[in-house]
């Protein structure tokens, strides 16, 4: 086993990788526990262009690189593997945290895993992710400029990405498999009032078709079966996110959606020493500024943890053995 660390940070992306650069320049040596596939949903996304400080636009991938390497200038270590089991500590105690195998043991841990947006799981939509197909409105809309698009949802947030995507949108088309909406009303109204969005029901998606892009949403009637064919340049999939908290959920309060639930506009999750951050705590905004934002808080509270929380010299023990001082020969 490992000596203790003062900050373990479990997961990567925006809200991982600043808690690590907020806790190295604290002289804290955080271990990042980054996971095979680090760097969070931007590794996956192409064009950035409302991240500040980057005026002309930058790859998800290489803004990710570049948060990882200022976190390592500081002193960050990363294991880039997956943690597979937690064991926090409610008493002040040392947290452990499991990659594969190895223990690792810290005072403080940041959670920071992120959430994945829920997919249809229907042909075409893997190959033209990000070349068509985006499960985010806010971040993408501005790419679909004059072209004619669809969401596809009937909640509050397919609602609100409808809204978004028609200001840039040529027309948005909300796809959903019930003539009812689970939508609130007043939202329900502003969507299906806005001139240049359409209600198609009830249908589901079939398959997304395209080759260097995203041409075509195949829909099939969900009573009669009939296929209805879209000629679009953009689908906007809107049917929530699941947060990654699989591995701490029974270790830490969780909402009834499994998000981390957090005290007041803290990071503290009501465990000792453990705080959590990002998309695994926010279901409203799930921008990278945003869980960049709460990474910087984590870090801070985490911090401060450390600060006013004394060690406890016997959990310290188990790992270092304390050294004795030699005894002076009598004369």
């Amino acid at each position: 086993m490992s000596a203790p660390e003062n900050v373990i940070i479990i997961g990567s992306g925006p809200a991982g990788y600043t808690a690590a650069l907020y806790t190295s320049r604290a002289d804290l040596r955080p271990l990042v526990i980054e996971g095979f596939i680090w760097g969070g949903l931007l590794q996956q996304t192409t064009d950035v262009e409302n991240y500040p400080g980057f005026p002309e636009g930058v790859l998800g991938p290489e803004m990710m690189q570049k948060f990882r390497d200022q976190a390592e200038r500081f002193g960050t270590r990363f294991i880039t593997e997956d943690a597979t089991r937690v064991e926090f500590s409610r008493d002040g105690g040392l947290h452990k945290v499991w990659v594969g195998d190895e223990i690792h043991t810290a005072r403080s841990v940041i959670l920071s895993m992120g959430a994945e947006p829920r997919k249809l799981g229907v042909p075409g939509e893997e190959e033209l992710a990000a070349r068509g197909v985006s499960y985010c409105a806010t971040c993408d809309a501005a790419f679909f400029r004059d072209k004619p698009t669809i969401v596809v949802g009937g909640g509050d947030t397919a609602m609100e990405d409808a809204i978004f995507l028609s200001k840039f949108a040529s027309k948005v088309q909300i796809v959903h498999r019930r003539d009812e909406f689970r939508a609130s009303q007043i939202m329900f109204e502003r969507a299906r009032d806005t001139e240049n969005i359409e209600l198609v029901t009830p249908y589901v998606v079939e398959r997304f078709e395209g080759e260097e892009g995203l041409k075509t949403a195949v829909l099939k009637h969900t009573e009669t079966d009939e296929e209805k064919r879209l000629e679009i340049s953009g689908a906007f999939i809107a049917i929530g996110h699941k947060p990654n908290s699989a591995i701490v959920a029974d270790q830490v309060p969780t909402d009834q959606n499994g998000y981390v639930a957090t005290e007041g506009k803290s990071t503290l999750t009501g465990i000792p020493g453990v705080f959590a951050a990002g998309d695994l705590v926010d279901h409203t905004y799930r921008q990278a500024i945003t869980a960049a934002g709460s990474g910087c808080m984590a870090a801070l509270d985490a911090e401060a943890y450390l600060r006013d929380t004394p060690v406890i010299p016997e959990e310290h023990y188990l790992h270092h053995e304390p050294v004795e001082e030699p005894v002076e020969a009598q004369s």
